[in-house]
């Protein structure tokens, strides 16, 4: 199976990105609409917008906040109907080079063993570019409902009567054999 490229990409040098941080307002076109809706899986992407702000932090490291906000089409899994959802989700990311990979992990691990929030784990800037057109499309992924249900959809059972020849053992009095009767024995010699 060959891998799909990333349908949103928007990749920011991280040389290029001022002291003072940067930000971007993104709005994906049809074409990149359709490419999210084909690699996700989804019927349709009826619009998809996100908002950044990529801050420098100490170490070369760079903190990216915003928020990405999608109108997605879905099958609801109840009465099979096209419905519509939308994804208002938050982002707030950390982003290092790879060499400090390995060190940020442990203070991850390390947190995780403390009664202190979790953060999540950083995630790597790849050949020195952030791509936030990657970062949109993994979190309208993760914000997407598995299971879509139309808001007064109510998954009623079909209920049907017990048929009493339905029962674990039924299988079994098909193949019942009836017992031999002895057959009566004829003296010998006569």
């Amino acid at each position: 199976m060959t891998e799909k490229p990333d349908p949103w990409r928007v990749p920011i040098a991280v040389v290029q990105i001022p002291d003072t941080g940067l930000h971007r307002d993104l709005t994906a076109d049809a074409a990149i609409r359709a490419a999210i809706a084909d690699v996700g899986g989804l019927r349709d992407v009826l619009s998809a917008n996100a908002s950044f702000d990529v801050t420098p932090v100490r170490g070369g490291r760079f903190h990216v906040t915003g928020q990405v906000r999608a109108r997605i089409g879905q099958t609801c899994v109840v009465t099979l109907e096209d419905i519509e959802n939308d994804i208002d989700e938050p982002i707030d990311l950390t982003f290092v080079p790879p060499e400090q990979m390995p060190e940020m992990a442990a203070l991850v691990d390390e947190a995780e063993e403390s009664d202190e929030d979790t953060p999540d784990p950083p995630e790597p800037i790849e050949n020195g570019i952030i791509d936030l057109g990657r970062v949109a499309t993994d979190a309208l992924y993760l914000a997407v409902d598995p299971y879509p249900r139309k808001p007064d959809a109510v998954f009623e059972p079909v209920v049907e009567a017990a048929d009493p020849e339905d029962h674990p053992f039924a299988a079994l009095k098909a193949l019942k054999v009836e017992p031999k009767k002895p057959r009566a024995r004829k003296p010998k010699g006569k």
